[in-house]
Protein backbone atom coordinates (compact mmCIF):
# COMPACT_ATOMS: atom_id res chain seq x y z
CA UNK A 1 0.00 0.00 0.00
CA UNK A 2 1.14 3.22 -1.08
CA UNK A 3 2.73 6.08 1.55
CA UNK A 4 -0.14 8.30 0.48
CA UNK A 5 -2.87 5.73 1.12
CA UNK A 6 -1.61 5.08 4.27
CA UNK A 7 -2.15 8.47 5.78
CA UNK A 8 -5.38 8.29 4.19
CA UNK A 9 -6.87 5.90 5.92
CA UNK A 10 -5.34 7.13 8.91
CA UNK A 11 -6.91 10.51 8.34
CA UNK A 12 -10.49 8.83 7.42
CA UNK A 13 -9.77 6.32 10.66
CA UNK A 14 -9.83 9.52 12.68
CA UNK A 15 -12.23 11.47 10.96
CA UNK A 16 -14.86 8.53 11.72
CA UNK A 17 -13.41 7.86 15.45
CA UNK A 18 -15.44 4.26 15.75
CA UNK A 19 -12.41 2.26 14.17
CA UNK A 20 -8.61 2.33 14.67
CA UNK A 21 -6.89 2.63 11.23
CA UNK A 22 -5.28 -1.10 11.93
CA UNK A 23 -9.40 -2.23 11.28
CA UNK A 24 -8.58 -0.70 8.38
CA UNK A 25 -5.73 -1.84 7.09
CA UNK A 26 -6.42 -5.15 8.05
CA UNK A 27 -9.84 -5.36 6.27
CA UNK A 28 -7.94 -4.59 3.04
CA UNK A 29 -5.12 -7.15 3.97
CA UNK A 30 -8.35 -9.87 4.34
CA UNK A 31 -10.30 -8.46 1.09
CA UNK A 32 -6.70 -9.30 -0.66
CA UNK A 33 -6.62 -12.87 1.31
CA UNK A 34 -10.71 -13.61 0.55
CA UNK A 35 -9.70 -12.55 -3.91
CA UNK A 36 -7.32 -14.84 -3.77
CA UNK A 37 -8.62 -17.43 -1.76
CA UNK A 38 -11.70 -17.08 -4.37
CA UNK A 39 -9.18 -17.57 -7.00
CA UNK A 40 -9.97 -14.12 -8.35
CA UNK A 41 -6.69 -12.38 -7.58
CA UNK A 42 -5.58 -12.73 -11.32
CA UNK A 43 -8.65 -11.44 -12.84
CA UNK A 44 -9.09 -7.51 -13.90
CA UNK A 45 -9.57 -5.19 -11.31
CA UNK A 46 -13.43 -5.11 -12.30
CA UNK A 47 -13.86 -9.02 -12.32
CA UNK A 48 -12.16 -9.20 -9.02
CA UNK A 49 -15.36 -8.08 -7.01
CA UNK A 50 -16.20 -10.10 -4.11
CA UNK A 51 -19.76 -9.98 -1.91
CA UNK A 52 -20.00 -8.38 1.64
CA UNK A 53 -21.02 -12.16 2.28
CA UNK A 54 -17.69 -13.56 0.91
CA UNK A 55 -15.69 -10.72 2.93
CA UNK A 56 -16.75 -11.11 5.71
CA UNK A 57 -16.39 -14.71 6.06
CA UNK A 58 -12.66 -14.63 4.75
CA UNK A 59 -11.83 -12.06 7.17
CA UNK A 60 -12.87 -14.75 9.46
CA UNK A 61 -10.70 -17.33 8.31
CA UNK A 62 -7.94 -14.63 7.53
CA UNK A 63 -8.60 -13.49 11.77
CA UNK A 64 -8.11 -17.40 12.63
CA UNK A 65 -4.58 -17.30 10.79
CA UNK A 66 -3.45 -13.68 11.91
CA UNK A 67 -4.97 -13.68 15.69
CA UNK A 68 -6.24 -16.91 16.68
CA UNK A 69 -7.94 -17.22 19.85
CA UNK A 70 -7.59 -12.98 20.77
CA UNK A 71 -9.37 -12.20 17.23
CA UNK A 72 -12.18 -10.99 19.37
CA UNK A 73 -9.88 -9.09 21.91
CA UNK A 74 -8.24 -7.50 18.65
CA UNK A 75 -11.45 -6.59 17.57
CA UNK A 76 -12.77 -5.08 20.43
CA UNK A 77 -9.74 -2.93 20.69
CA UNK A 78 -10.28 -1.51 17.14
CA UNK A 79 -13.71 -1.35 17.91
CA UNK A 80 -15.45 -3.78 15.86
CA UNK A 81 -18.02 -5.63 17.51
CA UNK A 82 -20.04 -7.11 14.85
CA UNK A 83 -20.19 -8.28 11.01
CA UNK A 84 -21.60 -4.78 10.07
CA UNK A 85 -18.56 -3.09 11.49
CA UNK A 86 -16.72 -4.53 8.64
CA UNK A 87 -19.26 -3.45 6.27
CA UNK A 88 -18.86 0.19 8.06
CA UNK A 89 -15.41 0.35 7.64
CA UNK A 90 -15.86 -1.04 3.82
CA UNK A 91 -18.21 2.21 3.51
CA UNK A 92 -16.35 4.50 4.72
CA UNK A 93 -13.11 3.26 2.43
CA UNK A 94 -15.56 3.38 -0.76
CA UNK A 95 -16.80 6.75 0.63
CA UNK A 96 -12.92 8.08 0.61
CA UNK A 97 -12.11 6.55 -3.15
CA UNK A 98 -10.23 3.89 -1.43
CA UNK A 99 -12.17 0.97 -2.38
CA UNK A 100 -14.85 0.01 -5.21
CA UNK A 101 -18.42 -0.79 -4.76
CA UNK A 102 -20.92 -2.12 -7.18
CA UNK A 103 -24.48 -0.88 -7.29
CA UNK A 104 -25.65 -4.03 -5.97
CA UNK A 105 -23.48 -3.72 -2.93
CA UNK A 106 -25.43 -2.46 -0.09
CA UNK A 107 -24.33 -2.35 3.73
CA UNK A 108 -27.14 -5.02 4.81
CA UNK A 109 -24.75 -7.46 3.21
CA UNK A 110 -22.95 -7.10 6.01
CA UNK A 111 -25.23 -7.36 9.25
CA UNK A 112 -25.54 -10.36 11.28
CA UNK A 113 -23.55 -12.61 9.37
CA UNK A 114 -22.44 -14.29 12.05
CA UNK A 115 -22.11 -13.92 15.83
CA UNK A 116 -18.72 -13.28 17.09
CA UNK A 117 -19.11 -15.60 20.37
CA UNK A 118 -20.33 -18.39 17.80
CA UNK A 119 -17.77 -18.09 14.76
CA UNK A 120 -14.82 -17.57 17.32
CA UNK A 121 -15.12 -20.27 19.71
CA UNK A 122 -12.03 -21.58 19.58
CA UNK A 123 -12.46 -24.31 21.33
CA UNK A 124 -15.13 -25.64 19.06
CA UNK A 125 -12.76 -24.69 15.82
CA UNK A 126 -10.05 -27.02 17.53
CA UNK A 127 -12.28 -30.10 18.37
CA UNK A 128 -13.91 -29.12 14.41
CA UNK A 129 -9.94 -29.34 13.38
CA UNK A 130 -9.11 -32.70 15.25
CA UNK A 131 -12.21 -34.59 14.03
CA UNK A 132 -10.54 -33.70 10.21
CA UNK A 133 -9.04 -36.72 8.41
Amino acid sequence: MEIKSLQEIENLAERDGRYKSAAYLFVYDALEYTVQKLGKDALADEKRHISGRDLVFGISEYSADQFGPLTCSVFAHWGIEQTRDFGEIVFNLVGANLLRKTDEDRIEDFVDVYDFAEEFNWKKRKADLERLP
